[in-house]
């Protein structure tokens, strides 16, 4: 009888967003295991996510269900879940993006292998929202993107830059090929600095391995592009407090992230579990507190319409190396990483996630020239 109502009560949901169980459209969920309707009633996004691994349903076009799930508004008709409860409590009483648990992410997720990453990614390997305004492709968006951020910093020739979570160091190695800067970049992953460091070769660029919170000296220029996602709420304001003390007099700092439309103390429990251990997305009035009496905010640009063709581009050179991938990686993370791709790309469509990038100055700074756009 629970079974049944579970099955009921999901359908109804589903139909209310235009989505049918076993039909013919695209985005329509094709179910294999009864238990499914159970199972996420009781876990929900957790319950989603990993029934899909197991092969309980399938969806032609998981992005087109997910856009449907979000602007339907279907997860907050399901809250209320104890094991969602207990996890979002954990999240409020432990930090959980201490220094004790920073490197987490990089051994769990980007440590995966090189060999995703470069089949996946754009040939400077930038995993971020590129910037499609006039690109065709995705190494132009990423080119685009990079361009972009050396506009809004208003990078010259000779200047040192700051580099909070790094990546595969392709800010650095553009910043230092096209613009003649000297870059220090820092991660928490041990395989991205050294294919960065072999990728910046001959340049000023340093790469270490190092949390963000343990930079010392003074830049001209301090920016991070995607690490917010994984300071943590109870750290934004630590954030800043790097920032301010590592930006020199007069200069301009940066940050472009992920952002939620509401704020929030815990992550997303399936990407939590599988994706971003200890991730989680800011608000602005998070990010707004925690700027507060430090810096002036000169630019928020929301470029978040561009993280969906860049996830579905991701997605593409994911599914063209999979012959060769699946060699080294399993059928249950093919699954996973398909789920995660199409998912996110689905979340942005619905303008359930935004994409921001941040330009500050310090109290009493003149206005930079307008580059923002």
């Amino acid at each position: 009888m629970a079974a049944a109502r579970s099955e009921a009560v999901i359908r109804e949901l589903l139909e209310s967003a235009g989505i049918e169980v076993n039909g013919s459209n695209p985005w329509d969920l094709q179910v294999h295991d009864m238990r499914l309707y159970d199972r996420i009633m009781r876990e929900v996004e957790l319950g989603f996510g990993e029934s899909y691994m197991d092969g309980w349903w399938d969806c032609e076009a998981i992005d087109q269900l997910v856009a449907r799930v979000f602007l339907a508004d279907l997860p907050s008709k399901l809250k209320g879940n104890w094991k969602l409860l207990l996890h979002a409590a954990r999240a409020r009483l432990l930090n959980l993006q201490s220094r004790a648990r920073a490197f987490e992410v990089g051994e769990y997720h980007y440590d995966l292998g090189n060999d995703l990453y470069e089949a996946m990614l754009d040939k400077r390997l930038n995993y971020t929202c590129g910037y499609w305004k006039d690109a065709a492709n995705l190494d132009e968006a990423q080119e685009a993107k990079l361009e972009l951020v050396c506009r809004k910093i208003g990078l010259e020739p000779g200047m040192r830059v700051l580099e909070l979570g790094c990546g595969w160091g392709s800010f650095a190695q553009y910043a230092a090929e096209k613009h003649g800067a000297h870059v220090t970049g820092v991660t928490v992953s041990k395989e991205q600095v050294k294919l960065g460091m072999a990728r910046c070769k001959g340049l000023p660029v340093e790469l270490k391995l190092q949390d963000y919170r343990d930079v010392e000296g003074t830049y001209d220029r301090v920016i991070s592009i995607g690490v917010m996602e994984h300071v943590g709420y109870k750290n934004y304001r630590t954030y800043m407090h790097v920032t301010d003390r590592t930006l020199r007099a007069g200069g301009t700092a940066f940050f472009h992230t992920i952002g939620s439309n509401f704020s929030r103390t815990r992550a997303n429990a399936w990407s939590t579990k599988y994706i971003f251990p200890n991730g989680m997305l800011p608000s602005i009035a998070q990010l707004g507190k925690a700027i507060e009496n430090l810096f002036v905010v000169e630019d928020w640009h929301n470029i978040g319409p561009h993280y969906d063709p860049t996830l579905m581009a991701w997605h593409a050179n994911f599914e063209a190396a999979w012959p060769e991938l699946k060699k080294a990686y399993d059928d249950r993370f093919y699954r996973m990483w398909r789920f995660y791709l199409l998912s996110s790309a689905g979340g942005f469509r619905a303008r359930a996630n935004q994409l921001w990038q941040v330009v500050m100055t310090r109290l009493g700074t003149p206005q930079p020239e307008c580059r923002f756009s």
